[in-house]
């Protein structure tokens, strides 16, 4: 389901508007089914779209909303929302959650490959998914970064150069 870093490297970037709450409320689906049993509620807004490549925007969706599907398991319900607000001439897009969060001290390593802030014991993965993230953000003229508190979720926030569309009227 998810892309790989390589393939976030060297994949030709096509510029497209996608429906970013299209393919949200896909991945949603796929997550769902994977865990039926599971309490969570997805926010995602209508007709949200950005400038960029399709595919690697799906790849980027899979990695953030997969890593807060992750880390709210022990939330009932859980809560994962899709949001954006503009500033100025650009929009920033976020993956909020309920989720474990993370202690901020150690932010700056959250993008690194095979860094992770949890013990694998705790939530499963190889610590390449956020690593994703950014070379999809970077390969699109963005910036990415992330805000977390222990035991009170996280939000990982990402601007893309050209985004200059938003809701649909």
């Amino acid at each position: 389901m998810r892309c790989s870093r390589s393939r976030a490297s060297r994949k030709p970037i096509f510029g497209e508007s996608p429906d970013l709450s299209l393919l949200a409320t896909s991945i949603a689906a796929q997550l769902r089914a994977t865990q039926p049993e599971r309490k969570v509620d997805f926010v995602i807004p209508p007709a949200l779209e950005a400038m960029g490549d399709p595919h690697l925007l799906r790849a980027l969706l899979e990695n953030l909303m997969g890593n807060a599907w992750k880390f709210t398991s022990e939330r009932s319900p859980a809560v994962i929302e899709l949001g954006v607000i503009s500033k100025g001439s650009r929009l920033e897009y976020s993956i909020r959650d309920n989720g474990a969060g993370f202690d901020m001290t150690y932010a700056d390593k959250l993008f690194t490959p095979f860094q992770r802030l949890h013990a694998s014991t705790e939530f499963a993965g190889t610590g390449i998914g956020l690593a994703t993230v950014k070379r999809i953000v970077d390969r699109h003229g963005g910036r990415v970064w992330a805000e977390g508190i222990v035991d009170g979720g996280a939000t990982v926030h990402f601007t893309l150069s050209s985004a200059t569309t938003g809701a649909a009227s």
